[in-house]
């Protein structure tokens, strides 16, 4: 059953990058919204006659606190009648009203995390995984290796860069890789190039893949379609099965 349409209030806007914003969105008529690290809201735009024309649903990029208040991170689309609403238009500002609904979706952690997870992303697809992260940490949850490889273009375009550098140095057992595409000289513990490099030099160094058999991991990946199927196809490649990969496809 679909959860009820909820107001919430935008109390906070933020250009994170050239193309993507920060929403800070506070739920009015409860106190506390909870939901599972992982999971999206859906929004209804007023940019169609047609209700599911106007739905858009995005990852909340914030982790469970108790409150009332979730963030989201939106990326603009050319031409996407949502992200003109919200970037263009000058239809949403601090203060603006807007319809809410969720949480929604599986895309969560596993319940008892035991293997390594690999975190493999591009874009505002690392909004899921940040939740997850941080509430892995700020709960003290016992986890194995976890690994976040993020892809983008230049330096420009990275999220969360600083804070998730400052996470690594906090968190043991947690390691992020952000990759770069369209950039030569990178800072240590970046990469020149797209994610799928990574991830796999990463399983192969484990000494389990040595001895000709996977190292026991989950890999969840969230983002485009092409990086999402190229990503699992080698993954699979690699000796894994379809039941250690998750999906959690944009677009």
């Amino acid at each position: 059953m679909l959860q009820p349409w909820q107001k919430a209030r935008v109390t906070r806007i933020e250009q994170a990058t050239a193309q993507t914003r920060r929403f800070w969105l506070e739920l009015t008529e409860v106190n506390d919204f909870p939901f599972e690290p992982g999971q999206f809201v859906t929004l209804d735009l007023p940019i169609h006659e047609k209700k599911n024309k106007r739905w858009r649903s995005y990852s909340i990029a914030s982790w469970p606190d108790g409150t009332n208040t979730i963030e989201l991170v939106i990326v603009r689309l050319e031409g996407g009648l949502g992200t003109r609403y919200l970037f263009e238009d000058v239809s949403v500002e601090e203060g603006s009203e807007l319809l809410l609904r969720g949480p929604q979706g599986k895309f969560v952690l596993p319940e008892n995390i035991d293997r390594d997870l690999y975190f493999i992303c591009t874009g505002t697809g690392i909004a899921p995984f940040r939740s997850m992260v941080h509430h892995i940490h700020r709960l003290n949850i016992p986890h194995k290796k976890i690994h976040l490889v993020f892809g983008c273009r230049t330096f420009g375009d990275c999220l969360y860069g600083p804070e998730l550098k400052q996470l690594e140095k906090e968190m043991s057992g947690f390691y992020h890789h952000p990759c770069f595409s369209r950039e030569q000289d990178v800072p240590d513990g970046s990469h020149v190039g797209y994610v799928h490099g990574v991830y796999e030099q990463l399983v192969k160094q484990h000494p389990e893949f040595n001895e000709g058999k996977p190292a026991s991991a989950y890999f969840y990946l969230c983002g485009w379609k092409e990086m999402i199927d190229e990503a699992k196809a080698r993954i699979l490649a690699m000796g894994y099965t379809k039941e250690d990969v998750h999906l959690e496809l944009y677009g």
